[in-house]
């Protein structure tokens, strides 16, 4: 079978399933629950000076009958005395020795905090810091969180602090509240950060109350912009982390991902742009611990199958796959097959073609129901119907080239062609 152990930045774990910085890893009962589902680590909810959260805290996105697609907290970072969290953490190392067990961190932004919370933690025996620059909610008022991570400089600066006194292993996580997490990333390592994190969550408004007139989630009366996560973030999130792959200065240092992985094949389509390993939070608030033992399954099955032995074999295969617009084949053409003995005649590709594409699809007015073809010459396979057809594999996109050679928008312009022929 493949070997799914995970080594991240010399931090070893069985699997590279990681729980997030979150209110799951927040005390030594649900980590040591956590660690005996199977979790491969955890990232200690993050730690700092003494908040007080408020109630209520969470919201959420449903969409077509499915609950939490996206998640929406207003919570801030650990509100339990630090010695009580610095205490848990040592007992949970012990317990757990082969387990992942990195803190997150968010220190007042002095050179003198930082280097007596580190040293606190490392004390715990801890295996890695995760610096906390992401939170877009709370802690930005203070200075802290998205306030350090959206200013580069900030961040090469409090970096810089860490790396004077730092013993172990620093991943700095990124906020996604920015046009580009890659300069940021670039002066998180520029200035000595092990390794990157991301996504943290997006500022959000889930939605708003149509009786209250108050935006969700409600404290008093009142809200505010939230961190959104969940499935719905998950092609954010991996759009960010394969700009991290593709820029030279990042791409020299491990990724985590995080942002919406909810089973086995999200966390192998982030392992595929470039994560080294996991996080999970809201699949887990949704779902429980259990969950890991179908990620773990699923992704040995899936190595297995395609002959991968170790997590490395695949670590960023996807990435030379995203290029530019004007470098792909203008040749490379595809039309609709719809496929009578599956087709239940629900009309929704004619419907979706005729209003809202290219007007493709023929209708053949049948009873006791219609039928539906594919006009070849008006389809510019745009896979609209495919999406849309509610019956798996009763529409496929067939292959009819424009032309034998590769012919990029680049060498189509120098070469002055003309466009009605494609």
């Amino acid at each position: 079978m493949a070997d799914i152990t995970a080594n991240f930045l010399g931090i070893k774990s069985p699997n590279p399933f990681w729980l997030a910085s979150a209110p799951p890893t927040d005390k030594k009962v649900n980590v040591l629950r956590a660690f005996e589902a199977g979790w491969g680590g955890v990232v200690w909810k993050t730690l700092g000076s003494q908040v007080k959260n408020v109630s209520s805290r969470y919201s959420a996105m449903d969409y077509n009958g499915t609950r939490v697609m996206g998640f929406n907290n207003i919570e801030l970072i650990s509100d339990r005395p630090l010695d009580l969290n610095l205490r848990e953490i040592a007992e949970c190392v012990k317990l757990f020795p082969d387990r992942a067990m990195v803190v997150s961190l968010m220190a007042d932004n002095t050179r003198e905090k930082w280097h007596e919370l580190i040293a606190q933690v490392e004390d715990t025996g801890a295996h890695g810091l995760e610096l906390n620059f992401g939170c877009p909610h709370g802690m930005t008022e203070r200075g802290m969180g998205a306030a350090v991570g959206q200013d580069p400089e900030i961040a090469r600066m409090v970096v810089g602090w860490v790396m004077e006194k730092a013993r172990i292993p620093v991943i700095t996580k990124l906020t996604p509240n920015v046009h580009s997490v890659v300069p940021t990333g670039r002066a998180a390592v520029e200035a000595g950060s092990n390794a990157l994190s991301l996504i943290n969550t997006i500022q959000s408004v889930t939605g708003i109350d149509l009786d209250t007139l108050v935006p969700n989630p409600n404290v008093a009366g009142k809200s505010v912009f939230g961190g959104y996560c969940g499935p719905a973030v998950k092609p954010i999130a991996l759009k960010m982390l394969a700009t991290l792959a593709q820029d030279p200065i990042t791409s020299k240092v491990p990724v985590s991902g995080i942002g919406g992985i909810s089973t086995w094949k999200d966390a192998v389509e982030f392992i595929l742009l470039g994560a080294s390993n996991v996080q999970v939070c809201t699949a887990v608030m949704k779902n429980g611990f259990r969950i890991v033992e179908d990620m773990c399954e699923g992704l040995n099955n899936w190595m297995d199958d395609k002959g991968f032995k170790t997590l490395d074999d695949f670590v960023g295969r996807s990435v030379p796959n995203l290029t530019h617009w004007e470098d792909l084949d203008i040749n490379y053409h595809i039309v609709a097959r719809i496929n009578p003995d599956k087709c239940v005649h629900c009309g929704l590709c004619y419907i979706a073609c005729e209003d809202a594409s290219h007007q493709s699809i023929r209708i053949e007015q049948g009873k006791p129901y219609n039928n539906y073809t594919i006009k070849e010459e008006e389809c510019v396979g745009c896979n609209l119907c495919k999406l849309v057809c509610p019956v798996e594999n009763c529409i496929t996109m067939v292959e009819q080239r424009k032309g034998d050679e590769y012919l990029n928008w680049k060498e189509f312009q120098r070469r002055g062609l003309p466009l009605n022929d494609h």
